[in-house]
């Protein structure tokens, strides 16, 4: 095809697309058939069920896609478009690729990232936790995963403990008023480089050395540049989750940013009437100016280091041997507690060899010896990685139903939880077919449009199927999509998902991946799908 002739072919689709939106701004009602000659476009979707993120009710349409960006919504007869690939999508649901707002993984390992599009992710998100890859040169890193292509989208945050180190500030207290003006430099450094926020981990080293005033300083550029802190918060324990809050909130007001809670739980805690009562404090945060959001997965066990378990004085920059000699009895009986406040050794089930996929009760069975002796003789706090089954059902319900908690899968390609490869399916199997907990729009919408809208995506016009915007987009029947990883096999793929395309590109069907990948590095404020 000749340059003049797709320029004209675009003019004639930007004109309709401009029309559209003009009549009928973020809704896909049916709309005429353009007054086009035969029209040559990527893909064509022909007769899908549109949920298009925005909570709306779903309404009969087709789909074009042409250059990567969504070129019609609305009825059109087929015979006057040509395209490279149709797609009958009859009995199917057309959606905007999930968007994971709390991800892990490596692209430059994992770069197909099957286990997230096997379950309609076209977008993830990395930094998370406090720890952010390419160092000082986010710049260079994102440019590198956009010549990789990876499988999907990849958003960036910068991390709160990787900032902390280029600082020079480590393991320490109290970092002067250069290191933290330094470290202020690096948060504005990364959002001017393409970094959606801030990423904290203040349960973990080196985040949990970090005060008030610390928290200030990085957290203004966040609100300069209009990102948002997402923070793995100082402690999810039942009986301090409100001071945790109290202190993400406070650094929100004070850097003038929203603030998002990273996986919400609150482990110790039973029954929707706690979950309520700190669903309000976050309700009374947005009332007061601060806005505060979360995301959640659906499971009942968390996962993480076997260091969570272990009291602060047993962990770097402590000298674990000399702990153990001179104060064993007391690490032994501090372990007992936490373990048993933790539902017990049979709840922690151990991910790393050589103990993968057996307990804590069941490794201390064998080896003969108290689970206590365990973990400070054979597995020590930075020995191995565990699922924890801590979480109470109706609690983390109430939060899931909550409408500015939006799912997750804190889930990555080789973590052995289910989580990472069945988070957004078992939403769709258990919450809106099952339970019928969720309408399917209102499911889609946490999958989609709440993240985008939370963290910016709205702006690099992601998130929603609007004409114009990216075309990330995922084709299913609800009632054949299944989570099949569990935690005894958490890698087997999810199932139901026709469809997956990511910057217009089909990147999986149901047969499995097609070849193409066509994910990019997305930075913040920049127009990406144009880039």
């Amino acid at each position: 095809m000749n340059s003049d002739h797709r320029g004209l072919r675009m003019k004639s689709c930007l004109c309709a697309v401009t029309a559209l939106c003009l009549l009928l701004p973020g809704r896909a009602p049916a709309w005429q058939e353009p007054d086009l000659p035969p029209w040559a476009v990527d893909i064509f979707i022909h007769g899908g069920l549109l949920v298009d993120g925005t909570g709306t009710e779903p309404v009969r349409t087709d789909m074009a896609i042409d250059d990567g960006r969504i070129a019609w919504l609305g009825t059109i007869d087929p015979a006057i478009v040509s395209a490279r690939q149709v797609i009958d999508a009859s009995g199917l649901v057309i959606a905007p690729g999930f968007i994971d707002a709390h991800s892990h993984g490596d692209p430059f390992a994992t770069p197909d990232f099957e286990n997230f599009l096997a379950m309609g992710v076209t977008t993830i998100t990395l930094g998370q936790d406090g720890s952010h890859p390419g160092g000082a040169d986010i710049a260079g890193w994102l440019d590198r995963v956009d010549d990789l292509a990876p499988g999907v989208n990849i958003a960036l945050f910068a991390g709160h403990g990787t900032v902390r180190s280029l600082a020079g500030v480590e393991l320490g207290f109290d970092p002067t008023l250069e290191q933290l003006e330094t470290m202020e430099g690096w948060v504005e450094k990364a959002m001017l480089e393409g970094c959606f926020g801030l990423s904290t981990g203040l349960e973990y080293r080196p985040g949990i050395f970090a005060g008030a005033d610390e928290l200030t300083a990085v957290a203004r550029p966040v609100g300069v540049h209009r990102g948002i802190v997402m923070s793995h918060m100082r402690s999810e324990d039942d009986p301090v989750i409100e001071e945790s809050l109290a202190e993400l909130i406070a650094q929100g007001r004070a850097g003038a940013c929203g603030v998002h809670v990273s996986h919400i739980k609150i482990v110790y805690g039973h029954g929707s009437d706690r979950a309520g009562e700190i669903l309000a404090l976050m309700e009374q945060a947005r009332r007061d100016g601060v806005a505060v959001t979360a995301d959640i997965y659906p499971y009942n066990a968390s996962f993480t280091t076997i260091g969570i378990v272990f009291p602060d004085w047993a962990k770097p920059p402590a000298d674990y041997d000399e702990v153990v000699a001179q104060r064993r009895e007391e690490l032994a009986a501090q372990l007992r507690l936490t373990v048993a406040r933790r539902n017990g050794p049979g709840a922690t089930l151990l991910a790393t060899e050589p103990w993968r996929g057996r307990t804590l009760a069941e490794i201390a069975e064998e080896l003969g010896k108290p689970f206590e002796d365990v973990l400070i003789d054979d597995i020590g706090p930075g020995g191995a990685s565990a699922a924890y089954f801590v979480m109470d059902p109706e609690l983390q319900q109430t939060l899931l139903l909550d409408d500015h908690v939006m799912i997750s899968t804190d889930g990555s390609p080789g973590m052995h939880h289910p989580r990472g490869y069945g988070a957004f399916a078992r939403v769709i199997r258990e919450y809106v077919v099952e339970k019928e907990l969720l309408s399917l729009e209102k499911a889609v919408w946490k999958m989609s449009g709440l993240p985008a809208r939370t963290l910016g995506l709205t702006r690099e016009r992601r998130g929603l199927l609007q004409p114009g915007w990216a075309a990330d987009v995922v084709l299913f029947d609800p009632v054949r999509v299944r989570d099949t990883a569990d935690f005894t096999a958490p890698h087997r793929l999810a199932e139901g998902f026709a469809y997956v395309i990511v910057n217009g590109v089909v990147t999986r069907t149901a047969d499995g991946l097609t070849g193409q990948r066509a994910g990019r590095a997305l930075r913040h404020h920049r127009q990406n799908i144009w880039r």
